[in-house]
């Protein structure tokens, strides 16, 4: 990309889209398009048709998406699906309609079958079952990837896809009923410290394994990416560490200064065991994240606190 090249940065105002945006202008980029949903609703496709006729983008980040955490997903199984599949369509279509140069599609850990081998390689992909929680989003994710890698094989457009795994970071989602694990922890303990809780209840054993990505790294791999990838299959994007929800929970007591106990309710679902991701192809193409978990945690935890107190 050039400095003075057309960027459309979907979904600027969720955790990677504003992190995207944060890294282009820190990289002095200068001419981004920023839509927010209400002023372009990428479910709409006569609205994204004329969107890419009026604006004529030459760069797409495709970082918009309806998100969320087990209890979301597994609730909103049909909004997960359909919105999403609605979003990459139309806007994947049209970037290939009217000649976008290179277009990044921003996946999921949770496109892999759930008890697929660890750490978990690109070539994983579709050879087992998804975890039943979160199916429908990852089929959409899993539509979007095959979007991109057909539309490079039958048109011959540059379209990419990474596949980050779990993010945490600045404008993350805090509401309990629709946030992931970590920012729900986060919330948790904030929360049980300011009222005196005697403890947090936690959903599950502890026993998962999951890895966690600052989203500020996250932004700088798509930059990355955009600049230096252009293949058919799609890469992952991970830090290359795990930790135990249990210790995650820990970490975030320590963190957040929080004295009680820590009440595991385990009449509620663990989700996928373990999910860590082969991040092997993107390291051999010389780009590793730099922000370890506990910096990246008390830097979060030092901006929520600031923003709720």
């Amino acid at each position: 990309m050039e400095k003075t090249s057309k960027i459309y940065i979907a979904g600027h105002r969720g955790m990677v889209g504003s992190a995207i945006v944060r890294k282009l202008q820190a990289e002095g980029y200068q001419n981004l398009i920023l839509k927010t949903s209400s002023e372009l609703d990428l479910r709409n496709q006569a609205a994204v048709e004329k969107f890419f006729q009026d604006e004529k983008p030459e760069y797409v980040f495709l970082a918009a998406a309806k998100v969320g955490g087990i209890m979301a997903n597994n609730t909103y199984r049909a909004d997960f699906l359909y919105e999403n599949l609605m979003i990459e369509s139309n806007v994947i279509h049209q970037s290939y309609l009217h000649g976008v140069k290179k277009l990044l599609f921003l996946g999921s850990s949770c496109i892999y079958p759930k008890m697929a081998l660890q750490p978990l390689k690109e070539e994983y992909l579709l050879s087992g079952y998804l975890e039943e929680t979160n199916e429908p989003y990852a089929i959409a994710k899993i539509a979007g990837i095959k979007l991109c890698e057909n539309y490079r094989r039958q048109y011959g457009c540059d379209f990419i896809s990474a596949m980050p795994t779990n993010l945490y970071g600045p404008n993350d989602n805090y509401d309990l009923n629709s946030s992931h694990v970590l920012p729900a922890l986060l919330r948790k303990f904030h929360d049980a410290k300011i009222q005196s809780k005697d403890f947090v209840q936690v959903w599950g054993t502890g026993s998962p394994l999951r890895e966690f990505l600052h989203v500020d790294d996250l932004a700088e791999a798509c930059v990355f990416l955009i600049n230096n990838y252009s293949e058919l299959d799609f890469i992952n994007v991970g830090s290359g560490v795990e930790i135990t929800i249990k210790d995650l929970a820990l970490l975030i007591k320590e963190i957040t200064e929080f004295n009680g106990e820590i009440h595991w309710d385990n009449s509620k679902p663990d989700g996928t065991p373990r999910k860590l991701m082969d991040s092997s192809k993107i390291n051999t193409i010389n780009w590793r994240p730099k922000i370890n978990l506990r910096e990246g945690i008390f830097s979060v935890y030092n901006e929520y606190f600031n923003k709720v107190n």
